[in-house]
């Protein structure tokens, strides 16, 4: 999902957006008993400090038990210096995530991240129901919504489908237009634009 994310916002000129996950906060023994799949070896983890690097953010995390997983709430509670000065006000973010089935926040993990988001002063992006007749999909099982893209992980052995892939290219492309726009509005002189996809550690 990160990565369609990633490849729908490199899709609009101007913009280059950069993988990053949040750092790991479980002992590497209880990774194992939980049978952790290893982490992407070709994604950097993420400080705090570098955030306001960046124009813009789609922030993408696993649900657990019905909100954003501990790691990346951990990441949010380590950007105070950040929220005391206000840094991040004014940037544009949007939100992705997968829960494991259909009673696991496939909604209610997209509005306890915008509080993230709010006491930050960022402003959220939702995609509406701009994604056409993709939202409306009854033939075949769906995450996301007009929050944001999403998926079903189930035990966590299903993949995204098709769909969800889609929807998540579309997503990065939608949000990272929008990030453009305000960017150039604001600094006319300026013609590089960088958005950040960050997403958990693979847990």
């Amino acid at each position: 999902m990160a990565r369609e994310v990633q490849r729908g916002a490199n899709s609009v000129a101007g913009v280059e957006a950069t993988l990053w996950q949040v750092a790991e906060t479980l002992p590497e023994r209880v990774l194992e008993k939980m049978r952790a799949p290893p982490k992407a070896d070709d994604v950097q983890v993420i400080a705090p400090e570098q955030l306001p690097e960046a124009d813009a953010f789609l922030f993408g995390f696993p649900s657990r038990f019905g909100m954003m997983a501990a790691q990346f709430k951990a990441f949010f509670d380590a950007t105070e210096g950040l929220w005391i000065t206000q840094r991040l006000a004014g940037k544009p973010a949007g939100i992705f995530w997968s829960t494991g089935f259909h009673g696991g926040g496939q909604e209610l993990t997209a509005w306890t991240a915008i509080t993230q988001l709010s006491h930050h002063g960022i402003i959220y992006v939702p995609i509406g129901y701009t994604f056409g007749s993709g939202m409306f999909e009854m033939e075949e099982v769906k995450g996301g919504s007009s929050y944001g893209a999403g998926t079903y992980a189930g035990d966590g052995s299903r993949q995204p489908t098709d769909l969800e892939l889609r929807q998540a290219f579309y997503q990065g492309q939608y949000v990272a237009g929008i990030a453009s726009r305000l960017k150039a509005g604001g600094a006319a002189d300026e013609d590089d634009h960088r958005a950040t996809v960050t997403s958990p550690p693979a847990v």
